[in-house]
């Protein structure tokens, strides 16, 4: 399972940036981009030399090779992917994977066929129960050539969901489990979309291109929130201050250090410092941020209810 995945580096090294401190001839110090999600915020600073001081240059820059392009590619579909989790499912959503009886080989068809049936099932009892279904899902193949479904799905708020995804799924073989939040879901996401086995790719080469495409996707429903980060541009400030002394936190939130990074991306020469903070509690446990307190906005996306259902920065969950 995911959860036995060894946590990955959140580093963003895409050798490609078209927001640098030199566009359009504006001398600016540094960018930043802000991620907001529900229960965190997440920070990526880029600018150039040591601080983003005047004068300062980029650092040589050098071309990635194949190898390395392609591990480039992975973590940022990794990031892509973590970051679809932390803004549409929370720890109360299940990890499903739907699977076929022992020594059952259904072909990427028939498995696309019962997928659409269970989903088409889950949407009716979602709707009748005025929710909405939201997944993520990846079909794969196991080392002996066994297709199996693993599925990001929303609970049912006040519905028996695994009761539901055991009704739904005919061969009613499966596993199922509450997400497990570690480094915002990075374990989970990798998982997703992680590369075939070596045991799994010798059985996908026997199958057509089409179907080989099928097992390497992930598929996310069209009502997912995808986030998008609000960018600001300093033309005045450098970052000495706050390299110098660390990020502090924004009020009623704590940096998880273990996602501090910082060093020089060596594909565009720009220097970053990357980091996450996450609440401490929420406003209505927390007496010094009080009740509705602007406090508690500052550090993530405000979370509230309506109508039953969970409403974010981004929207309603």
């Amino acid at each position: 399972m995911y959860r036995g995945e060894r946590y990955k580096s959140l580093l963003y090294v895409s050798p490609v940036d078209h927001i640098t401190p030199e566009r359009k001839g504006i001398a600016l110090a540094y960018v930043r981009d802000t991620w907001r999600f529900p229960r965190s915020t997440e920070y990526e600073f880029k600018f150039l030399g040591q601080y983003g001081g005047k004068g300062e240059k980029r650092s040589e820059r050098s071309k990635p090779t194949p190898e390395e392009m392609k591990r480039v590619n992975q973590l940022n579909r990794e990031k892509k992917v973590r970051r679809l989790i932390k803004a549409n499912f929370t720890e109360d959503d299940y990890w499903v994977t739907l699977k076929y009886p022992k020594g059952a080989r259904p072909r990427v068809e028939s498995v696309k066929d019962d997928l659409s049936k269970f989903l088409g099932k889950m949407r009716r009892w979602y709707k009748k129960a005025g929710s909405e279904l939201k997944f993520i899902y990846r079909m794969e193949i196991g080392s002996r050539g066994g297709v199996h479904i693993h599925m990001v799905v929303n609970r049912l708020e006040g519905g028996d969901t695994d009761l539901l995804i055991r009704k739904a799924w005919f061969p009613s073989k499966m596993n199922f489990e509450h997400l497990y939040d570690t480094g915002g879901y990075a374990a989970l996401a990798a998982y997703i979309v992680k590369p075939p086995s070596v045991e799994a790719q010798k059985h996908m080469d026997e199958l057509p291109e089409d179907e080989r495409h099928e097992l390497i996707r992930y598929q996310p429903s069209r009502n997912l929130i995808h986030p998008e980060p609000e960018r600001k541009e300093f033309t005045h400030r450098t970052m000495r201050k706050i390299l110098s002394e660390g990020p502090t936190p924004s009020p009623g939130c704590r940096i998880d250090s273990d996602s501090i990074r910082m060093g020089i991306n060596p594909y565009t020469g720009m220097s970053y410092l990357h980091y996450t903070e996450t609440i401490l509690s929420p406003p209505e446990k927390d007496k010094s941020l009080g009740r509705g307190s602007d406090k508690y906005k500052s550090c993530a996306g405000a979370t509230k209810k309506k109508n039953g259902e969970r409403t974010t920065n981004y929207g309603t969950l």
